[in-house]
């Protein structure tokens, strides 16, 4: 078989299964699970198969006849591997490490490169119709190689998204601070250990959002709960979201997860996050088969290396936000010089805190705004300038808040220059 027969089969390869695609799986998931993810899996598509099939038009118009051989077999691959993922979710549980790596992997990178590439493409428009207009024909050629940023972005991402950042953080607690909540400088401390203090801090680990699916297995959690415990916490704080479909579909499998915590469970106190309502008794058996406490609107005072420590844990609601975390403070009131903590998953509702009525409160829910410069040293995500507090350390009064950037995501888009965090907290007080 000749080349070019080769390069359009494969071209054509990849229009019938973005086509059968779009199609069919929407359709076999209706008549199989339902409305709702048949509903879930179309939106994905056609957010990402637009920009998929004009890249790789555009792609072969310039690429040398070698590199449009492997550029027409791998979209053609990635097709059906984003394809099987979707189907594999009709009827979701835990795969193997081979479907994981095969299909999962690359299909999620292929729909969120997908995804960029429609709006890459189309924020490119303007400046290749201006170039046209003014006859830079040379200078259109010259841009060619930006058709690519993309799919870069989406390969940079799959390393971003399984590294975790370790890190000491130092934590400052306050008796004064912005009058609005602010973002607030943080120590961080990643290659090199801090200077000792003269007075021994509280030491956190924080675990939130590990999503247990494709991307978070059951040994690499497992491998990274035991890292973090070895490093002698006293306190080890679960702020939510453990499950994707794949974890609520594999019964046990969190259970499994989340055992290295059983040697420290009297350490170890946990809240819901929002996703974790869609699968309640999964979340709290696993929790509770590890010894693990769960702070369902409940306070609890636990004596630490550092004295006695107040955590008061909210469950996730939807409305009504501010009336549920005042009345839920008001109920289990400050104790007199005992340090205050409050386990809130979602950070947007840190601006409902009273001033000068809790310490330090720990939050997850954003992924630390999961796509930003984080990686480059600065602050900047796609959230900065929304009403979630993304990342980092928040002042409002008194008060301070710590979003941790998160110890998984859910998959849909990757992480793009925010790693996750495998952190400890060292609070300091003043």
């Amino acid at each position: 078989m000749s080349p070019v027969v080769v390069d359009e089969t494969l071209a054509l390869s990849f229009r019938l299964l973005a086509a059968l695609t779009l199609v069919g799986v929407p359709a076999y998931a209706w008549r199989v699970r339902g409305r709702t993810y048949a509903i879930f899996a179309l939106v994905i598509l056609a957010l990402s198969l637009p920009g998929a099939v004009l890249a790789h038009e555009r792609l072969r118009t310039w690429l040398s006849p070698a590199a449009t051989t492997v550029a027409d077999g791998a979209f053609a691959f990635c097709m059906a591997a984003a394809g099987l993922h979707l189907v594999a979710l009709v009827r979701p549980r835990l795969r193997t490490r081979a479907f994981r790596w095969l299909v999962s992997v690359p299909g999620m990178a292929f729909v969120a490169a997908g995804t960029l590439s429609g709006l890459w493409l189309l924020a490119l428009l303007p400046v290749r119709a201006a170039l046209a207009l003014l006859g830079y024909e040379s200078a259109l050629d010259g841009l060619r190689w930006l058709d690519l940023v993309p799919f870069v972005i989406a390969v940079v991402s799959i390393l971003t998204s399984y590294r975790l950042a370790d890190e000491i953080v130092r934590v400052r607690l306050g008796k004064a601070g912005p009058e609005t909540v602010s973002r607030l400088p943080v120590e961080r401390y990643r290659r090199r250990p801090p200077e000792p203090l003269t007075r021994r801090p509280l030491r956190i680990v924080q675990i939130t959002d590990p999503h247990l699916g494709p991307w978070q297995p059951v040994h690499r959690l497992q491998r990274r709960i035991g890292d973090l415990i070895d490093r002698e916490p006293d306190l080890v704080l679960l702020t939510g979201d453990f499950l994707t479909m794949e974890g609520m579909g594999s019964p046990g499998a969190l259970r499994e997860a989340l055992a290295p915590l059983r040697a420290v469970s009297e350490r170890c106190f946990a809240i819901f996050g929002n996703h974790d309502h869609e699968s309640a008794e999964e979340v709290r058996a696993a929790l509770a088969a590890n010894g693990i406490r769960l702070l369902v609107d409940e306070e609890i005072v636990t004596e630490t290396a550092v004295g006695p420590v107040q955590i008061v844990g909210a469950d996730y609601v939807g409305r009504g936000r501010g009336d549920h975390i005042r009345a839920l403070l008001a109920r289990f009131p400050r104790r007199r010089d005992v340090l205050r903590l409050f386990l809130l998953h979602d950070p947007s509702g840190f601006r409902h805190v009273p001033v000068g009525d809790v310490d330090l409160t720990l939050s997850g829910h954003t992924h630390g705004g999961q796509l930003g410069l984080v990686s480059f040293g600065l602050d900047w995500t796609v959230l900065s300038r929304t009403r979630w507090p993304d990342h980092g350390l928040f002042g409002h009064g008194a008060n301070r808040l710590y979003v941790h950037r998160g110890t998984g995501f859910y998959g849909f888009p990757l992480r793009i220059g925010v790693p996750g965090e495998l952190s400890i907290l060292e609070l300091v007080q003043e």
